[in-house]
């Protein structure tokens, strides 16, 4: 299990990704200032494992995630779910992912074909402003960590949308 700061990308700082005791495992540099919404997460000794950015030129909301350089998805905005929000996670092959649940409120499944990959909450934890990510053995938790900072991104740059429309 994983653990990571809510909203962090409204102020653009840095923070790390905590495992279940507690103990850093990862660092993610929160470069959102850029015009391409774009995060590195380092391993504790700074090297880049994995990245996450935004397409500028999209029809939907869509983040590349990097893990060691290579491509390994881009998360999309599904564009017609009329009562949920929807992300697919698009992997090279057939085997491509779906985020379903409560997006917003950090309460959702990541799953593959019907089946459970991630798990995402802020049940878990009696921490504030936090949520968990708890991803099945097997799974790639750089690819899993990245799909849910894409979300965030993307969430986070629609809420400032309709801010600004509000306005």
């Amino acid at each position: 299990m994983y653990v990571i700061r809510e909203k962090f990308f409204s102020i653009g700082d840095d923070f790390d990704v905590l495992d279940a005791n507690g103990a850093k495992v990862l660092h993610v540099d929160g470069k959102v200032l850029s015009v391409r919404d774009k995060v590195v997460i380092e391993d504790l000794s700074g090297e880049e494992v994995a990245s996450v950015h935004r397409h500028l030129v999209s029809l939907r909301p869509t983040y590349e995630i990097r893990v060691g350089g290579e491509k390994a998805a881009e998360v999309k905005k599904k564009l017609f779910t009329p009562f949920r929000e929807k992300f697919t996670i698009d992997v090279p092959g057939p085997d491509d992912l779906e985020m379903k649940g409560d997006l917003l409120d950090h309460e959702y499944v990541i799953e593959r074909g019907g089946s459970r990959v991630a798990e995402v909450s802020k049940r878990w934890l009696t921490i504030r402003d936090t949520y968990a990510v708890e991803v099945a053995p097997g799974e790639n938790p750089l690819l899993v960590i990245g799909a849910v900072l894409a979300l965030d991104l993307a969430m986070e740059r629609e809420e400032k949308k309709k801010d600004r429309k509000d306005d």
